[in-house]
Formats: structure tokens, sequence, C-alpha cells
């Protein structure tokens, strides 16, 4: 599932990163891809793509996992049998409950992502002299400069991004494949509603916490440059110093990429799971 989010999504998210921490630099979507492609050639837009996979499959890997201990957590807390179908409500909280496990195995990859992602703005903004372009480069230089715990900057607005974000993502993809199945079971949706669930799912989470993300993402790739300040801290300046607009640089490829790259991060789930669990069960 994972895998699938980032082959689909990687160019737009590296548009939005970019976008969001340098929005001065560009004038839309259009212009971004255009700058990139004459800069960098086509392989910008899948710059960061090796943390981008290890982060994805990673959090997804830790996201589903923990959120069917969740469901069984909120069965007990709302005292139903562990069998029982959860409402897309309980759903919603057992994956934001989830979220906050995968937060620990997101924040230091998606650090190395963003910075790999936004390098060159850092250099033609003059933040930094040469930048690092493999992967191996980027974390030997955060070990380097900040330690193991450099890794965990912008963990407190990754959180702030990923729990209630996860409640709309659950929330929204279980409703809307709650409205597909119309009375029957969920599990025998074809993959064009599943596509489109995990669609809406991926668009409301982006909806509901864009701003929070736009924040996190300064804050890990202006890093770089010398100390940065905390989420309020950053919050604050970009609000004074450039606008509450600025805080949605980069939304429109962040909700192309949402909708494309969740479609498919859910029906590669789906499908996979129910690979699996027949294997399972022919043993």
């Amino acid at each position: 599932g994972g895998t699938a989010c980032v082959v689909t999504g990687q160019p737009f998210d590296t548009a939005k990163v970019k976008m969001q921490t340098f929005p001065d630099m560009y004038k839309g979507i259009v212009d971004c891809f255009v700058k990139t492609y004459k800069q960098v050639g086509f392989r910008g837009f899948y710059k960061g793509t090796t943390p981008a996979l290890v982060a994805n499959i990673a959090e997804n890997s830790v996201l589903f996992m923990c959120y069917g201990f969740c469901q069984q957590i909120v069965r007990r807390i709302v005292g139903v049998d562990r069998k029982t179908k959860l409402s897309d409500l309980q759903n919603a909280a057992a994956g934001s409950f989830a979220s906050a496990f995968a937060t620990l195995v997101l924040c230091p990859t998606e650090l190395v992502k963003c910075r790999l992602q936004a390098m060159h703005e850092m250099q033609l903004s003059g933040k930094i002299i040469q930048g690092h372009n493999t992967v191996w480069s980027v974390v030997k230089g955060v070990i380097q400069k900040d330690g193991p715990l450099g890794f965990y900057r912008g963990l407190s607005s990754t959180l702030l991004r990923e729990v209630p974000g996860y409640f709309f993502f659950f929330g929204g993809y279980e409703l809307s494949r709650t409205f597909f199945a119309s009375g029957r079971s969920k599990d025998e949706l074809g993959p064009i509603p599943l596509l489109l669930s995990g669609g809406f799912g991926g668009s409301c989470l982006w909806i509901a916490v864009y701003p929070v993300d736009c924040v996190k993402s300064r804050i890990q790739v202006l890093s770089m440059a010398g100390k940065q300040t905390g989420f309020m801290g950053t919050f604050v300046t970009v609000v004074r110093t450039e606008g509450v607009l600025a805080l949605y640089s980069g939304l429109k490829p962040t909700m192309i990429r949402a909708f494309l790259a969740n479609g498919a991060l859910f029906l590669a789930y789906e499908y996979s799971r129910k690979l699996m669990m027949k294997q399972i069960d022919s043993y």
C-alpha cells in the first residue's frame, strides 16, 4: 500500500514541499512543475523517493497493524464483542489512536525526504552554500549536526498533523465505503469504489491539517540552515510576515496527490490483505 502511494503521488508531493517552503519562488503548480523540470529534469520530481518509500512503507505497516489493535481497544472501551463491526465514527477514532504510533517511524524518514526535495531551493535562496543530494549524505549531516535526536525535528507538528488528520482519513474512508456498499458488506466492494473511498479519505485528511503540515515542512527543511523555532514560533512568524494564505501554499498539488495516492494506497492495501487472508485460510 505504501509503495503504491509513493509511486502514484511522489511528483505532487515534491511540488507540495517546494511550494510550502519557498512560496515566493512559484506562481502555482504548473510553474513549479515547469521550473523543476527545466532546472533538474524529470528526476527532480522523484527527489526523496527512497526515504519516501521507506517512510510510507514503515508508516503504513505500523499504521494498519496498530489500526487493528486500536479497533480492539475501542471495542473494549464501548463494551462490545471483539467480532462486532465498529461504526464509521469508532473506526475513525481507532485510526486516530494508531497514527500516534506511526508518527514515531514517519518523522525521521519524512525529514530526510523533505530536505532532499527542497535542497535545490535552499541553495538558490542562499540559505546553504552546498547541498547534500543523496539520502546518506543528508542522514550523515543530521547526525553530525544534531545527533540522532535531530531526526525528530518537527515531531510535535507531525503529531499535531497525524492524530486529528487520521481521524478524518479513516472516518472519510469508512463513511465513503458505507455509502458505496449501501447495505451490502464493505468487503464486497470493487476496485473503483475502493479507489474513490481512499481518495475521499485522503482529501479529508489534507483539508483538515494542511496548515500544520506546512509548518512541519518549514521546520524540517529550514533547520538545515541553523536552529529553527518550534511549531508555534514558526506558525506565528509565517502568519505575521507572509499572511495566512502562505500556510496553504502548495494545496492544489497536495489535493491532487491526496486523491490519487490514497486511492492507490487503500486499493493495494485491501487487495493485498484479501490475498494474504486467502493464503492463511488455505492452510
